[in-house]
């Protein structure tokens, strides 16, 4: 399909996109269970996190390059939506009484609670990060005519990751520790995802690669709205 021909996309949801919006999700909300975790490693402190959650904005890339702007959007509240399902259900079940014989409510509690600073953080840096990745990627296969993946793949990759490290280690933990211990934390993790991003990329260039051809899709967002909000 040429570029010219594939600025917008059919109603239907294949089954590969299907496949990727699992993955996406999927990789979302592990991402936030296992994240409570804090890895210490050659002197750095992070979020066990950190080990799949850079997979979201891999697919992300995959979904803006080769099924557009507006359905990685709408992959992405869909994300954000089954996040607070997840995370309303795991308050839920702490909530209820447990059975007299159960001896597990503090680790429950310790492992899978959450404090309403740290959710409100961990949604708006996902929504922020993740739009921004898209928008960014989206706007430069326009600007560069489909040229050089690799580079929209990583420049959009250290915008969202940029900006959701930042949003999410400013609001969950800003009068706890120092300014300074603040930036280095949110250097650590954008390097550390951002470099993720980088290794990965042979990997996105081929599932691209496979995607635009099993699809016959190469959707260019010339005439789209770039608004955050679904729809």
């Amino acid at each position: 399909m040429s570029r010219a021909a594939s600025a917008s996309v059919p109603s239907g949801y294949s089954g590969w996109f299907v496949v990727i919006a699992a993955l996406f999700v999927t990789s979302l909300i592990t991402a936030n269970i296992i994240a409570v975790k804090l890895v210490g490693l050659a002197g750095l402190v992070f979020p066990a996190g950190v080990v799949i959650f850079p997979v979201s904005y891999i697919l992300g890339d995959v979904l803006t390059e080769v099924y557009g702007y507006r359905r990685a959007r709408a992959v992405i509240w869909l994300g954000f939506l089954c996040n607070l399902i997840a995370v309303a259900a795991i308050l839920v079940g702490g909530a209820l009484p447990a059975a007299g014989f159960w001896q597990g409510q503090e680790a429950y509690e310790t492992i899978l609670g959450f404090t309403p600073r740290l959710l409100v953080a961990s949604f708006l840096a996902y929504l922020i990060g993740e739009l921004s990745n898209a928008t960014v990627l989206a706007r430069m296969k326009v600007a560069t005519r489909g040229r050089f993946l690799w580079a929209r793949t990583i420049g959009s990759t250290v915008v969202g990751q940029g900006l959701d490290s930042a949003v999410f280690i400013t609001i969950a933990f800003f009068g706890r520790i120092p300014s300074e211990g603040l930036l280095t934390a949110i250097l650590t993790q954008w390097l550390l995802k951002t470099g993720y991003e980088v290794l990965a990329t042979p990997l996105t260039y081929a599932v691209v690669g496979f995607l635009k051809r099993r699809e016959g899709l190469d959707v260019y967002d010339s005439q789209t709205r770039f608004s955050p909000l679904p729809g």
